[in-house]
């Protein structure tokens, strides 16, 4: 078969769990030329819809129509079967060695059953099966993932097991990955690794992910499953910028269509007070005007305040709540102001190197290093959660500071725990610190929150300090000051 008739297509998928409609509507094709990327907040349907996709789950409507070889990349790995590294690439690697096994056959046999060489030669070709080893090989050191064939995975992390698996179907010779938050768990050389071979692979691609580098780098179309007016998920062609660019024209023209039907059901209802009110004593004409008058006005009170009542009945507001942006407050944070200071800070155990450091009124601070270093650590005592070993911190001026730990809390019921990252980071925003703290502030938050952060923390009044691996913030953020750990 060949690549360019590869596809997966989907035709008004809907998906329920429980009582809760998880997708609804959903029309996508994935193609040998796809670059496509599934966009939207934390519990939205992104990974259902991967996995429907993929023929992991059935739709309880609609209809999914494959033609090719599909790699998949999931979030969870289980590793309770006794399967072992060797296991993956194996399964990597079959549709390889089968089509070597055709091919060395057919040869046997060529000079009897030509067209069967022919059709086997251009199989084993079209997968580069002579190289399908190889290749996985390459993709297991790329990613830092183990390579010992032998090796069970119930043996490896969590984190070294999804590199297996993303090495093993990055090296396949599938015609369509789709590909479930890939970014997870890799260093920068992996990232780097990975981006370039999404970017290479000769056939389709979906990629789920709030990793807004690789959306940038990769993704030619998104299908955003983010709340519309009509309930529908939206297609948007142009990269990054036309996914943002569209969403941003129709948030504006659903917002403005929202406004103005709420604001005419409030004039009519307006409308019936005034007519209610005239009913009452505003039709009362002066003292001394004869009785008869007053009589025969009433009725014309009272159909006009009939007919404002059913036009009030009759409006309906069609459109949903438009999703509100995030709140981001404002403060009176005073440039130049001093407001911290932090002196020979260490933590037994997790922070040796003392640490110092002050923060005025419009400062900006960007806290790197790699994992263990110490940023969390170092976070925490400066919000006042963790006790310093030696040093201190101090609060001047009457600052207020406000923190946004790296531990996602056990969610609220039904909610995701990008709903809950939400809450949690507009609830300190709303106290209006002068001293903002945030740890790995885009963990759980949609591309299109992150940009929205992005953008208050470099207008905003207050000193603010971050710790963060998210490259696209690390590249928003570059003209910050660095302190790294």
């Amino acid at each position: 078969m060949q690549k360019s008739l590869s596809h997966v297509r989907a035709e008004g998928l809907r998906v329920v769990r429980g009582d809760r409609v998880v997708l609804d509507g959903v029309d996508v094709t994935v193609s040998a030329r796809s670059r496509l990327a599934v966009v939207g907040p934390n519990g939205s349907g992104k990974t259902t819809l991967l996995h429907v996709l993929a023929g992991l789950t059935e739709p309880d409507q609609g209809q999914v129509h494959r033609s090719g070889s599909i790699g998949v990349a999931g979030q969870a790995l289980p590793a309770d079967g006794g399967e072992t590294v060797g296991t993956l690439v194996a399964e990597a690697i079959r549709p390889a060695v089968l089509a070597l096994l055709e091919f060395d056959a057919a040869l046997r046999v060529v000079e009897a059953e030509p067209e069967r060489y022919a059709a086997a030669l251009e199989l084993a070709t079209r997968l580069d099966a002579w190289d399908a080893e190889r290749r996985v090989d390459v993709a297991l050191e790329a990613l830092d993932a183990c390579t010992d064939r032998d090796r069970p995975l119930a043996t490896l992390s969590v984190g070294q097991r999804y590199r297996v698996r993303l090495a093993c179907v990055l090296g396949s010779p599938a015609d369509l990955l789709l590909l479930d938050e890939p970014t997870n768990h890799l260093d920068a050389g992996g990232l780097a690794f990975l981006t370039e071979r999404l970017r290479q692979h000769p056939g389709g691609v979906l990629i789920v992910t709030h990793d807004r580098a690789l959306l940038r780098d990769v993704a030619e179309e998104f299908l955003d499953l983010d709340a519309t007016p009509d309930g529908r998920p939206r297609l948007h062609a142009g990269g990054y910028s036309g996914w943002q660019d569209g969403r941003r024209r129709e948030q504006e023209r659903w917002q403005q269509e929202y406004d103005a039907q709420v604001a005419e059901h409030q004039r009519l209802a307006g409308a019936v007070e005034e007519a209610r009110g005239r009913l009452s004593t505003g039709w009362r004409p002066d003292k001394g005007v004869e009785r008869h008058k007053r009589q025969s006005r009433a009725p014309g009170i009272v159909q006009a305040l009939k007919r404002r009542q059913d036009a009030l009945a009759a409006h309906r507001i069609t459109l949903p709540a438009p999703p509100r942006p995030l709140r981001t407050y404002g403060n009176d944070t005073r440039a130049g102001v001093a407001l911290l200071d932090a002196y020979g800070i260490t933590v037994a155990g997790r922070l040796g190197t003392p640490v110092g450091l002050r923060l005025a009124g419009g400062d900006r601070l960007l806290v790197t290093g790699p994992n263990g270093a110490g940023k969390s650590t170092l976070l925490a005592v400066l919000a006042g959660t963790l006790a310093a070993t030696t040093g201190g911190v101090r609060l001047l001026s009457g600052a207020r500071a406000g923190y946004l730990a790296q531990e996602v809390y056990p969610p609220a019921a039904r909610m995701s725990p990008g709903q809950h990252r939400r809450r949690h980071l507009e609830d300190v925003l709303a106290g209006r610190p002068d001293v903002l703290i945030l740890d790995e502030p885009t963990n759980h938050l949609s591309a299109t929150l992150v940009d929205e952060l992005t953008e208050a923390l470099r207008t905003t009044s207050a000193a603010v300090v971050v710790a963060t691996h998210d490259r696209q913030m690390l590249s928003d953020l570059a003209g910050w000051p660095v302190l790294k750990m």
